[in-house]
């Protein structure tokens, strides 16, 4: 079998001998021969299916490392593989997107004041959380104010007071007056708050290092609610007599939805359906998604912890969202759902509706 120079399998296989060196010292892409003398490698021609599927993986982006375990993988199982990452970076680039959407209207200079509306446009909320039927505690807290809505499920063994620092932190933008060119700040700002608030619940060596919590919260400024969100607790928006599901889970069971590992059927009764991917705890993964959302008249937003969304469906939240006209009488609506379907967490939920103020 004669073999290829590497000047001649580079050009062949489309990869420069620089990046053949690096593949040999990696690992990846083994010389079928290296003299002892010279150092000088030689590559069999069938090693060029392998060079150029190494090649095709990086020009899609994939880290060198997974490139290695594709390498490793039979044909089927390495395309799998590479479709499990790309449903991952286009879940990540969904998420970029909207962040880039955030910045556009912070950057023009979007007022609050102007509303597009004939009417100014107010609050009318309520907040409730219920320890449910299984724990012996409740460790969600619950907000709703005039300027502020925010749901935190805390989790370890200082969860309940992880969660309540959170939001406590945030609840100083209720008194702020944040101009709307500075309203990525002012988030930013209370996050970090938030998540210091968390950490000085437990200090490095106590028992409770692992607490944390996520954080749902939305901010009012006249016209837009913004939205930063950390973890599992969700979103919905009633609109038009549609329900939307408005944030996406931070979740090790939702990352292999969007790879296409898992059905969201399958995920439903997955035993890791809980696992967060990011939260607000020492070391854990506290970047949010950041969203601005333009509120109309007549618009109803509910804030509510998993301990809702894992037992309720959600034909039964759009019912009772789109059927009870008080917030208070929906709020409670829904706590009452969950604890009939067996209340096996603590479950929260604020109800927001847009008005014109009179």
């Amino acid at each position: 079998m004669e073999l290829l120079t590497i000047g001649a399998f580079a050009k062949a296989s489309r990869l420069s001998p620089k990046a053949l060196r690096l593949y040999d010292e990696l690992g990846l892409l083994t010389p079928a021969r290296v003299d002892p003398d010279t150092g000088y490698r030689r590559y069999a021609p069938q090693q060029l299916e392998q060079a150029r599927l190494v090649a095709w993986l990086r020009r899609l982006g994939m880290p060198l490392a997974r490139i290695r375990r594709v390498c490793a993988l039979e044909a089927g199982e390495a395309a799998g593989e590479i479709r499990a990452y790309w449903a991952r970076v286009e879940a990540d680039t969904a998420a970029r997107r909207d962040l880039a959407a955030f910045l556009v209207d912070h950057l023009t200079g979007k007022d609050p004041a102007m509303s597009r509306t004939t009417a100014p446009l107010a609050l009318r909320y309520a907040a409730l959380s219920d320890t449910g039927r299984v724990r012996a505690s409740n460790q969600d807290t619950a907000y709703a104010g005039s300027r502020l809505l925010a749901v935190a499920d805390g989790y370890g063994g200082a969860g309940a007071p992880a969660s309540a620092a959170a939001v406590e932190a945030l609840r100083s933008l209720e008194t702020e007056t944040v101009p709307a060119g500075d309203l990525l700040g002012a988030l930013e700002d209370a996050l970090g708050r938030a998540e210091q608030a968390v950490h000085g619940v437990s200090a490095p060596g106590d028992d409770d290092t692992d607490a944390g919590t996520t954080l749902t919260a939305m901010l009012w400024t006249g016209s837009q609610l913004a939205l930063v969100h950390i973890g599992d607790s969700r979103v919905h928006l009633l609109r038009d007599g549609e329900l939307f599901q408005i944030t996406h889970d931070h979740t090790v069971v939702q990352s292999l939805i969007d790879e296409g590992r898992l059905t969201p059927e399958e995920a439903a009764s997955h035993p890791q359906r809980s696992l967060l991917m990011r939260a607000l705890g020492r070391g854990a993964d506290s970047t949010p998604d950041l969203r601005l959302h333009d509120a109309r008249a007549g618009d109803r937003y509910l804030l509510c912890s998993d301990g809702l969304s894992t037992v309720v469906p959600a034909g039964h939240v759009h019912r009772v969202l789109s059927g009870t006209p008080e917030p208070e009488a929906a709020v409670r609506a829904l706590v009452d759902l969950a604890n009939a379907s067996g209340g096996p967490d603590n479950v929260s939920c604020v109800v927001a509706d847009v008005v014109e103020q009179p």
